[in-house]
C-alpha cells in the first residue's frame, strides 16, 4: 500500500476551545476519517490547515517524517 499524505506531527492533543488537534489542525471527525479520503480531500483539508493553526495560535508545523 502506499504511503498516505498526512500533516500528523505526533503531537496529538485536541484543543479544547476550537476542537482541533493543536498538533496539526485537523478535527477528531478529519484524524478518524483520513484514510478514507481522497487524496483531493486529503489536499483541501491540508490547505486549511496553516489558516487554522495560526487561528489557535500556533505556528505551521512540518509532517511527520518532513525534512
Amino acid at each position: 500500500m502506499a504511503d498516505i499524505e498526512t500533516p500528523c506531527n505526533k503531537i496529538c492533543a485536541i484543543d479544547p476551545a476550537f476542537g482541533l488537534c493543536a498538533g496539526c489542525g485537523r478535527s477528531a471527525a478529519e484524524i478518524g476519517g483520513w484514510i478514507g479520503f481522497t487524496p483531493d480531500e486529503r489536499r483541501a483539508i491540508m490547505a486549511s490547515l496553516p489558516q487554522r493553526l495560526a487561528l489557535m495560535g500556533r505556528g505551521e508545523t512540518a509532517p511527520a517524517g518532513a525534512s
